[in-house]
């Protein structure tokens, strides 16, 4: 299946902020209950653990397309010993301040937030350590999507991409099931908003715009071998590069993931990607 290019509805500047931040809020609500990221909690400990960031008072992550919050609540409490010299920040483009505000109070102030606008392919110097991005890449098209690691090699800051979608017909099948139980679940999201409500049963533009983006990202997300094309074309740097599909377990659905760090010394660019796990 062929990547295509297309727009997601509620990435655009003309879509009403308060729509979006109710699909931003019902995507966080279902990630928060299925903890679809959980798996490369181990694989995110190994990054951690191989750029320093963990052990280096003041370090920090931060998050690229936060959306609703993404996956750092359950994440940083998987870290070993949940470190406390570890700082998240999340980030948009365009900040649902009211889900981040919610998430710093939950995660005690570990996660907090960068309020500005921030453009993943041109992140303020200020924004310093590990740079992920989850279920938001594939947003990119090829020449942006180079553009955002190659401004994280500028910067020398490591890259952690991971991504739920697949482009395969299983994944926008489920999908369908993903944004049925959002559906369905709309109620238990909180906080409670009648016009939530309103723009889910009475005027059902939320599923739309869910269900149409959450097929779209299947159709953009880019698959390992097109990753390591997109790297291949970064200026050279002294970077290591693992790239792949993570699964534990037979079932699980497979996250693909894309990691670069700066490395000490050795060659240029030594791509290697990672095995998935049995």
């Amino acid at each position: 299946m062929r990547r295509i290019q297309f727009i997601e509805l509620h990435e655009q500047s003309w879509f009403p902020s308060s729509l979006r931040d109710f699909v931003t809020d019902a995507l966080q609500f279902g990630f928060n209950l299925l903890k679809l990221y959980a798996p490369i909690a181990p694989l995110l400990q190994s990054v951690l653990d191989s750029t320093g960031s963990r052990m280096a008072a003041g370090q920090s992550v931060v998050d690229l397309g936060s959306g609703g919050g993404g996956p750092w609540l359950d994440l940083s409490r998987k870290l070993h010993g949940n470190p406390p010299g570890l700082r998240i920040w999340l980030t948009d483009k365009y900040p649902n301040l009211g889900a981040f505000q919610k998430v710093r109070a939950a995660s005690e102030n570990q996660i907090t937030f960068y309020p500005d606008s921030v453009e993943a392919m041109n992140v303020p110097r200020e924004l310093k350590g590990l740079r992920t991005m989850f279920t938001s890449f594939h947003h990119f098209a090829p020449d942006e999507a180079r553009a955002i690691l190659q401004n994280a090699v500028d910067a020398g800051e490591a890259v952690g991409i991971f991504e739920i979608a697949r482009r395969a017909w299983s994944t926008i099948g489920l999908t369908f099931a993903f944004v049925l139980m959002l559906f369905v679940c709309t109620p238990l999201i909180r906080p409670f908003r009648w016009s939530r409500l309103l723009w889910t049963y009475l005027v059902p533009i939320i599923p739309v715009v869910l269900l149409f983006d959450g097929v779209v990202s299947c159709l953009r997300t880019y698959r390992p071998h097109e990753l390591r094309e997109m790297v291949e074309k970064l200026s050279p740097s002294k970077y290591r590069w693992e790239i792949g599909e993570h699964s534990k377990s037979l079932g699980e659905a497979p996250i693909t993931y894309l990691i670069g760090y700066k490395q000490a010394g050795g060659s240029m660019s030594d791509e290697s990607p990672r095995p998935s796990e049995p």
